[in-house]
């Protein structure tokens, strides 16, 4: 407020300061989505390691995708990334009315085979600890019959009342231990079992959280004594059981619900994510469970990339080239700008199945190697040449020629190498309307993905102006801010030009602010920025001199 003088004196007035830093998001977070044999499902797990994957959903496992991609971008560089584990809910696709005849053509009775066959529905394992509560564990699926195990004790503070107990929950198959003391059977207490399981990275949730359990039999427990003992099941502890499965996810379950923000959708509920990998089935190009159009609507709307895998049956580069240039290719639409396609698929030892070296799609190994490139040299700087290297790679599953990758690179298509000397590596750096033919604006990757970073870095770094009043000191203060954020990006190498005159633009005053937008409540703000273009094609003439000739 200003100060108002009433008495001879020295007066001092804080003034706010018109500096408001922005401050640059990051560029290398990861989203994945799949099956995995445990966790959460529908909700978006942010981990930061592969130990943290493992803890989460159990590690590789050989029917699901997810995991090797996950274990292959950490791999490769990768540092944080959200992982949404999907699983069935949707009933199975009925089987055609010729094959029910014809496995009703024998005795009568039949019709009902195949509902006794589908698998039961998709639940978490529960413990229904003795005349207390029900723990269900945090997401469906087997993985915790037998293994999630609970135990009570009353080894407790003193307790009056009698409501007071100890709760201790393993997971065997883990070796995760979860102590809770002193839980109160009272709901309103701040020791409630729904309190105190709050954290718990085992149970989800639980069901007559008001019972106080029975406490586990200590009879034959010595001191020391795992109290954990598989021949001790429903004596000193209870197991968890009835989890199921469920039937293999579908499109459905993969796509989800956008308001109930499952499936793919559970990636609303992120802060920010800025690529996003399909391994395995979801990210089949054409196949059953194809959600692709609407992986990368979502990647526009969240200002992401989508990296997409090839097709298996992609054996040839002329197969590759027949299927982008069809005129029902899914990548065809304008939003392909916020997209990449890499072929081919990789090779790797399989350290799940004794090393055997398998198949994998290379969305994992790819946005590992962006996420390292975006470490060592910025976003910037397109993420291929002798640099991206693809770590752990042993070989690709088609080798392909200068030739052959001339025929692809023209059509937006990534290609993955293998050079003399050098290794497997990515050569290749456009997005999916980098076709020659289309002379697109966002022709190259490190340029769609700098102004989606500016973009979102200036999204979020101007909320502040929201409601200030829309004149010149305003003005004056935005084109500081913004000047100095991207001039720090010049600084470091971001744009072309030799001075930041040459590289940026900020506008924002009297000339792009009519009366009519500031009494509409508009303030435009124009950032125009020269972007770094990779060099694809380096060119090197030689002449031979005629030496010292006089003329």
């Amino acid at each position: 407020m200003p100060i108002t003088p009433t008495f001879p004196g020295v007066y001092i007035d804080e003034l706010p300061s018109a500096v408001r830093t922005i401050t640059g998001v990051p560029t290398s977070i990861a989203a994945f989505l799949g099956t995995a044999p445990r966790g959460a499902a529908d909700q978006a797990v942010h981990i930061t390691s592969w130990e943290d994957y493992e803890q989460e959903f159990g590690g590789l496992d050989a029917g699901s995708a997810l995991s090797y991609a996950v274990y292959q971008f950490y791999q490769n560089g990768g540092s944080e990334a959200e992982i949404v584990r999907v699983v069935g809910t949707s009933p199975p696709a009925p089987a055609p009315a010729d094959a029910r005849d014809a496995g009703n053509a024998g005795e009568a009775g039949n019709a009902g085979d195949a509902e006794e066959a589908a698998p039961p529905k998709a639940a978490p394992a529960s413990i229904a600890l003795p005349n207390g509560p029900t723990l269900y564990a945090t997401g469906p699926g087997t993985w915790a019959n037998g293994t999630l195990r609970a135990r009570v004790d009353y080894e407790t503070a003193p307790d009056p009342d009698g409501k007071l107990y100890n709760l201790t929950i393993r997971d065997s198959a883990r070796n995760a231990t979860e102590h809770y003391l002193n839980v109160s059977s009272d709901v309103t207490s701040s020791r409630a079992l729904k309190n105190v399981l709050a954290s718990s990275r085992l149970i989800g949730k639980i069901e007559n959280g008001e019972k106080r359990p029975t406490a586990h039999s200590s009879t034959g427990l010595a001191e020391g004594q795992d109290p954990f003992p598989d021949d001790k099941k429903d004596v000193w502890y209870t197991a968890a059981a009835q989890g199921a499965d469920g039937p293999a996810p579908r499109s459905e379950d993969y796509l989800g619900d956008r308001a109930a923000q499952t499936g793919l959708y559970a990636l609303l509920k992120t802060d920010i994510f800025n690529m996003l990998c399909l391994p395995g089935e979801p990210g089949l190009i054409g196949g059953t469970a194809n959600i692709l159009s609407a992986a990368l609507e979502l990647c526009v709307e969240r200002r992401a990339m989508l990296i997409v895998d090839p097709d298996p049956n992609w054996q040839a580069p002329n197969a590759v080239a027949t299927a982008v240039k069809a005129s029902g290719f899914v990548l065809n639409t304008d939003s392909a700008r916020n997209a990449a396609l890499y072929f081919p698929r990789v090779k790797q030892p399989d350290p799940h199945q004794e090393n055997a070296v398998r198949e994998f799609p290379p969305c994992g190994v790819i946005a590992g190697t962006w996420a390292r490139t975006d470490v060592q040299r910025g976003v910037w700087k397109a993420p291929a040449g002798t640099e991206a290297t693809l770590n752990g790679v042993s070989a690709l599953s088609v080798q392909l020629t200068d030739r052959q990758n001339g025929v692809l690179n023209p059509l937006g298509v990534n290609c993955l190498r293998g050079l003399p000397s050098v290794g497997n590596v990515v050569w290749g750096a456009r997005t999916q309307r980098g076709a020659d033919i289309l002379a697109n604006q966002w022709k190259y990757l490190p340029v769609r993905r700098l102004a989606l970073y500016v973009e979102e870095s200036l999204y979020r770094g101007t909320q502040w102006v929201v409601f200030e009043p829309n004149d010149e000191p305003l003005w004056s203060s935005i084109r500081l801010n913004v000047g100095a954020f991207m001039n720090t990006l010049f600084r470091q190498g971001a744009f072309q030009g030799r001075t930041p005159k040459d590289a940026y633009l900020v506008k924002c005053d009297a000339t792009n602010n009519p009366q009519n937008d500031i009494d509409r409540g508009i303030v435009n703000v124009l950032v125009g920025f020269a972007p770094l273009k990779p060099a694809e094609f380096v060119l090197i003439h030689i002449q031979q001199l005629a030496g010292q000739i006089q003329v």
